[in-house]
């Protein structure tokens, strides 16, 4: 079902005309509770998503987290990104005891991507290649003790400079997204680990960052970090620091590139690395940024993978989520009707 631009459910089901919209059970309104960051509220529950969500007949209700879950709703749908233990095991236990309520996304599958080695790691076993492209990721190692002993660690791996830094945790912190380059072996001793290191991919300064909610995807273009060339590893020393890379002012849109550079990767195979993902990963709600290799069509990489990302920035978020949410008390009443 095309929702706008290039924004496409990949099921390909329609809705009937006239077909009534957001009820959840027993023919009520569609509730979805929300326990959420008071910065990711802010970011996601726009005026222009509730507008419409009245519309389509979906009420967010905030969760009070000095309450017991079990006593708060009846929820249809669960949604959160928070992080512990504590609220971990808050979920599970409501998931048992409400089978029912869809909850998203599984607080286990969502704690993999709050390590940059095991989210990674993911793409990489998928040894994912299409006719339309190959996808892997560069080419990393994983530095937990003393920075003094970087440069050795990564002589013995095999790295190349220059290399990305980037902290291990992704705690929703404005330090856990800063990344360093290093173009220097002395300058590795400055790291602060834990941090994974990367080899820098040169891609022509720009990053497609592909968004996914459930099956439909929405690719935009943001700037990044220039290429390095020989000049640069030549007459380039230290450590430089980048606060935030590819965030939304840093939007590319409508920028005049080289188109060699701009070209969106191939829809077919996004589409496909979306839907692995979304089984291998367990997933619903993320994100993936994606370079392509400078000087090539179809050699793409994976570097960074997010759990319910800034939907907020995405063009025609709205729409797109508030359908996802209705598809997906669609998809329980089928299954219902199925097994009965």
């Amino acid at each position: 079902m095309k929702l706008s631009g290039d924004i496409v459910y990949s099921n390909g089901e329609k809705e009937e005309e006239g077909e009534e919209v957001g009820e959840g059970r027993s023919g009520r309104k569609l509730v979805v509770g929300y326990a959420l960051t008071s910065k990711k509220v802010k970011s996601f529950l726009q005026p222009k998503l509730e507008r419409l969500a009245r519309k389509k007949g979906i009420l967010f209700v905030a969760i009070d987290q000095s309450r017991p879950l079990s006593e708060q709703g009846p929820f249809d749908i669960v949604l959160h990104k928070l992080t512990g233990r504590e609220w971990q095991q808050i979920l599970e236990d409501y998931h048992e005891q409400h089978p029912e309520v869809t909850v998203l996304d599984p607080p286990d599958a969502i704690q993999h991507l709050y390590n940059r080695q095991s989210m990674l790691q993911q793409v990489s076993d998928l040894n994912f290649s299409d006719p339309h492209g190959e996808v892997g990721v560069p080419k990393q190692l994983v530095i937990t003790d003393d920075p003094l002993s970087i440069p050795l660690a990564v002589a013995q791996a095999g790295l190349s400079l220059p290399l990305v830094a980037k902290p291990l945790v992704v705690d929703g912190s404005a330090k856990s997204h800063e990344l360093s380059l290093a173009y220097d072996q002395f300058s590795l001793s400055m790291l602060e680990p834990p941090l994974v290191l990367q080899e820098f991919v040169n891609h022509g300064g720009v990053l497609f960052k592909v968004y996914i909610v459930g099956e439909a995807i929405k690719v935009v273009r943001r700037f990044s970090l220039p290429n390095v060339n020989k000049h640069d590893l030549l007459h380039h020393t230290g450590l430089f620091r980048f606060p935030r890379v590819s965030c939304a002012s840093a939007n590319a849109e409508d920028a005049d590139l080289d188109p060699c550079i701009s070209e969106l990767p191939p829809r077919p195979m996004l589409e496909r690395l979306a839907r692995e993902l979304r089984r291998c990963l367990g997933l619903r709600l993320f994100n993936i940024d994606v370079i392509r290799e400078h000087g090539t069509r179809d050699r793409f990489y994976v570097i960074d993978i997010n759990y319910f990302p800034g939907y907020g920035k995405m063009p025609g978020y709205e729409h797109i989520f508030t359908d996802f949410l209705l598809s997906l008390v669609k998809g329980e009443y089928r299954r219902r009707i199925s097994t009965s």
